[in-house]
Parts: structure tokens; C-alpha cells; sequence
């Protein structure tokens, strides 16, 4: 399993006082969940356990395209529940089920230089008319869910937001804070912070994680042998979407 996150802790001092307290920083750099962890338990109770493995207040790093939306909602969930305050700090992107994930912080900074995306949720479906109105109820249901995300930080109305989706919004640092997706943009430290410098990634390609998909279910039709009349006609029209796209 490739970990999308990484902690790092730090013992510092309090200048008045001289007390000292652990410091602790999760990272999310990348793709939410590659692996995804639908029908997992072992990824999300890893992260959990990472979680709850100290106290005190944390600061979450996030530069991310997206993902996964239910390790996105799980990784929410856990923000939201954790007992010390959650500064969110949006340095590079926050797109996507990324966006979702900065929506539990406690307060969310963005850089000057960042950008924050949503968007509706997407997925791969095949089938019949039945089939196809069952993927699409199912994600109206998922855009709801988000939405409850996007209300509680905001405060905007739930139309807006659903607007805001349907037109893909990608919002800069002022605009995320005028429209309530942020609290504040970074500042100038006046002292250095010992910080892991964040993995560079490509601008958001709603095309690429489409193929990525499509890739990965392309490998699993070919599992079964008994099956591979049936796959081969998958991965055709595989191929055949991911080329007109």
C-alpha cells in the first residue's frame, strides 16, 4: 500500500513559559488513496491510529489533486472528530476530494500562490438504462454529501454551492477567502519552520485521472481467465473512451 500522508514531530519550546510541547504535522501530498481503500479497513484504520497516536494540536499540510472520494470522506470524518485544534495550511492545490479533506480544519490557510477546486463527483459506469440511473442517483447522493462539507465551513447556501460545482470553480487565495473556503492567506514568517519541502505535481487532468481508472479496472477484467471474452470486450470500449477523450 503507497501512503499518501506522512507525520513529522518536533519538540518546541514556548519562549514565556519554557514548557516544552510535541509538535505534529501530517502532510498530504499527492493523490488521495491510489490504492483505493473502498471495501478496506486496514488503510483507513492505519490512518486513524497515526491520528490518535498523540494529542495536542496538529497542523495538516495539503498538496493534492484529489481522489478518492470515500477515503477523502473517512480522512474528514477523522479531522473533524480529533479532540485538538486542525490548522489547515494549502500550499501547493487542494482540488477535487482534496478540498473536502481542508474543509475539517479548525482554520484553513491557504498560500498566496495556491488554488482550490470543486467540482461534481465523477465515475466510470457500464450497463444497461437501470445501471446507468443507479450510478447517477448514486452520484447525486455523493455531491449532497459533499456539499454538507462545503456548507458547514462556508455558511453559503446549498444552490451555490451546487452551481459552484457544475461550473468546475477553481478559486485563488483571495477568492477562497472572500467566498468563506478559507480563513486566511499565509503570511511571512518571521521565523524559519522546519518543514518538509511538498512533492511538485502536474496541474489537476480530470482526463488523466479518468484514464488512471480506466487503467486499473482494464487490469482487473483480465484476473480471470474464464472471463476474458467478456474483458477484451471491456478493455475495447475501454480504449475507445480513454481515445475520444
Amino acid at each position: 500500500m503507497k501512503k499518501f500522508w506522512n507525520w513529522k514531530s518536533r519538540t518546541v519550546t514556548n519562549q514565556e513559559t519554557k514548557e516544552t510541547s510535541l509538535e505534529r504535522t501530517l502532510f498530504l501530498n499527492g493523490t488521495i488513496a491510489e490504492e483505493s481503500w473502498f471495501d478496506d479497513d486496514v488503510t483507513p484504520q492505519l490512518f486513524k491510529d497515526e491520528l490518535n497516536s498523540g494529542d495536542g494540536d496538529i497542523t495538516v499540510w495539503i498538496n493534492s489533486p484529489g481522489g478518492d472520494c470515500v477515503a477523502a470522506a473517512q480522512i474528514y470524518n477523522m479531522l473533524m472528530d480529533y479532540k485538538g485544534n486542525v490548522t489547515v495550511k494549502i500550499d501547493g492545490i487542494a482540488a477535487s476530494a482534496a478540498s473536502v479533506i481542508a474543509m475539517a480544519g479548525t482554520k484553513v490557510l491557504v498560500s498566496p500562490v495556491s488554488m482550490l477546486m470543486i467540482h461534481n463527483p465523477a465515475t466510470v459506469a457500464f450497463g444497461d438504462t437501470t445501471e446507468m440511473q443507479k450510478a447517477i442517483s448514486m452520484l447525486d447522493e455523493v455531491k449532497e454529501s459533499i456539499i454538507n462539507a462545503y456548507e458547514i465551513k462556508t455558511g453559503m447556501s446549498r444552490a451555490k454551492l451546487s452551481r459552484l460545482m457544475d461550473a468546475e470553480t477553481w478559486m485563488d487565495a483571495n477568492s477562497a477567502v472572500e467566498m468563506g473556503f478559507a480563513d486566511e492567506i499565509m503570511k511571512r514568517s518571521g521565523e524559519t519552520e522546519d518543514i518538509e519541502v511538498p512533492t511538485v505535481h502536474n496541474v489537476y487532468s480530470r482526463t488523466a485521472v479518468t484514464n488512471h481508472l480506466m487503467d486499473k479496472i482494464s487490469a482487473k477484467c483480465r484476473i480471470e481467465k474464464k472471463d476474458m471474452t467478456t474483458a477484451d470486450s471491456l478493455m475495447e470500449r475501454l480504449d475507445l473512451i480513454k481515445n475520444w477523450r
